[in-house]
């Protein structure tokens, strides 16, 4: 019966560990990959059935938390993983459990993330318990707003630039969607922008997108209005009025005027 139980609770930790995502137990075939712990992470350690000992801390300076029985203990560079069959391993030798199965959750991550800012959903810390590819990033940092630019831009904690173009990382190869590291900086400019107003249905500030002529934005601006005229439009651009064809390329600064036909 015992060994029946004891198989049973083999089990259960690990379903329990599935279930709660970031954490690990100690015992079993499990794939040490995943985010690596550092100062400033909160854990929570446990040990299957023994509530005693279950304790939540953040990583030291240092690289070491304090833990029950075994007092202070390197975390740093470990996974969740690792640490587990680590602490379990302390425990067992130590005499204190014959057979312990160790939980480690991460209860917050602060050691390695990756910076994203600009015109993002969300912009912040993201963390990175994994190998993620910048389209990645900017998906779990709520996407592109409709203001972003359709390039993106990664600096690399060494210093290394690159301008990505979102069009790529959406939909092109993964050559032209990069795996980011800890400490890199993604960052999405707004777009440049043209105004338009008069006889239009929803005059305003609108972003320039790629190959966006006067045509498509008169139809960006929600069209002309029962009295306009696609003959009476006005384009100031540089400070200086010009009377342009509809199928000219939209620039940075425009400021585009629809006049009202004739009767």
């Amino acid at each position: 019966m015992r060994t029946v139980f004891a198989r049973l609770a083999v089990v259960f930790a690990a379903f329990a560990a599935v279930l709660m995502g970031n954490g690990a137990f100690a015992q079993g075939a499990v794939t040490d990959t995943g985010y690596v712990l550092g100062p400033g992470d909160v854990i929570e350690v446990s040990v299957l059935g023994q509530g005693e000992f279950t304790t939540r801390s953040r990583v030291r300076a240092d690289g070491t938390i304090v833990l029950p029985f075994i007092g202070s203990t390197a975390v740093s560079g470990n996974t969740s993983v690792s640490f587990a069959q680590k602490v379990g391993g302390a425990l067992k030798s130590g005499g204190f459990y014959a057979s312990p199965i160790v939980n480690v959750e991460i209860a917050s991550y602060a050691s390695r993330y990756v910076i994203v800012l600009g015109a993002v959903g969300t912009p912040g810390l993201q963390p990175v318990d994994r190998a993620y590819r910048v389209s990645e990033i900017i998906a779990r940092s709520g996407g592109i707003r409709s203001d972003g630019a359709e390039f993106v831009n990664l600096t690399r904690e060494s210093g290394e630039k690159l301008n990505l173009d979102f069009a790529k990382l959406a939909t092109g190869s993964n050559d032209d969607d990069p795996f980011v590291n800890p400490g890199d900086k993604v960052y999405v400019p707004q777009a440049e922008t043209f105004f338009i107003s008069g006889q239009i249905n929803a005059p305003g500030e609108y972003a320039v997108r790629r190959q966006m002529t006067l045509r498509k934005a008169l139809a960006r601006a929600g069209g002309l209005t029962q009295l306009g005229s696609a003959k009476r439009i006005k384009v100031f651009r540089d400070g200086k009025e010009q009377s342009l064809p509809l199928e000219t390329d939209v620039k940075s600064g425009d400021a585009i005027v629809v006049g009202q036909r004739a009767f």
